[in-house]
Order: structure tokens, then sequence, then C-alpha cells
């Protein structure tokens, strides 16, 4: 049974890193696998928030580092539903670094395609997405188009 539709404030996730000495690479910048690692996992928790399911990942796209980072940075990762499908839900991932002033500047962008999976990890369906804000709707419509890009039916 799928549960009824959920916001997409509901879902939102913001984890914070330290980037520390074992996490740069040979130029002293944070390693971009590292980043990886933390922004799937920040997809799986927004993608598992929603569907209240297990979920694995399907695919990562438009995945940009737009700005390196450095030791003793303060990494922020956010992770917000953009899209949902019968078993797939698209996670927008967005990195930035935080000064002690708590100013942000964005320094990488993902979209991920998650999967809910049943107690068998077969594809389970999903709640719903109930958008609230025209910002919502157009994120919704982005998705959409990237969705028919990666050759989904709409």
């Amino acid at each position: 049974m799928i549960e009824k539709n959920r916001k997409v404030s509901a879902s939102i996730i913001e984890t914070v890193h330290i980037v520390r000495p074992n996490h740069l690479n040979a130029v002293g910048r944070l390693f971009g696998g590292i980043l990886m690692q933390w922004i799937d996992e920040v997809a799986a928790l927004t993608a598992k928030r929603h569907a209240h399911k297990n979920v694995t990942t399907a695919s990562v796209d438009n995945l940009r580092f737009l700005k390196g980072a450095y030791q003793n940075d303060v990494i922020i990762i956010t992770g917000k539903i953009t899209y949902v499908g019968r078993t797939s839900m698209e996670v927008q991932a967005d990195t930035y670094i935080e000064d002690l002033e708590e100013r942000r500047t964005h320094i990488n962008q993902a979209f991920f395609t998650m999967v809910a999976l049943d107690e068998n990890d077969r594809p389970a369906p999903v709640p719903g997405l109930i958008l609230e804000t025209e910002e919502e709707r157009a994120a919704w419509e982005q998705a959409a188009l990237r969705r028919q890009m990666r050759g989904h039916k709409k």
C-alpha cells in the first residue's frame, strides 16, 4: 500500500562535514570521491525519508564541481525531492562551503535517481509529491525534462 502524498519539505536533509587531512587529494583539495560518497548518502536519506522504504541509487547525473574545498572547510550538503515516478524519485543534492559568518558558497550540484525497495529488494511504489511553491513546481518541470533526456517515459 502506498502511503499518502508528502510535501517536499517533509524529506529535506542537511548534513555537515569538516574537511580533514584524510579527505584531501594529492593537490590539497577535497577528494571528489569523498564528496560523491557524502552526497550519495544525503540522496539516500532524502529518498528514504520520502518513501519510508529502503532505497538504492539508480543513477547520478549533472554532477558538477563548481569550486574546490580545502582542509578545515565546513561542508553543508542539502537534499530535496524534486520529482517522483511510480517507484523512483529524483533528489537534488547541493553542496556548500559555510564560512564563519554562516555564508554559504555553492560548490557542487547533482541529481540522483533513487528507487524505493520492498522487503525483497524489488522496486516498490512511492508516495506522490505535494508541490507547494512556484520553485517546487519549476523544479518538478526541470526534473521531468531530465527524466525524458534519460529516456524514461513521461
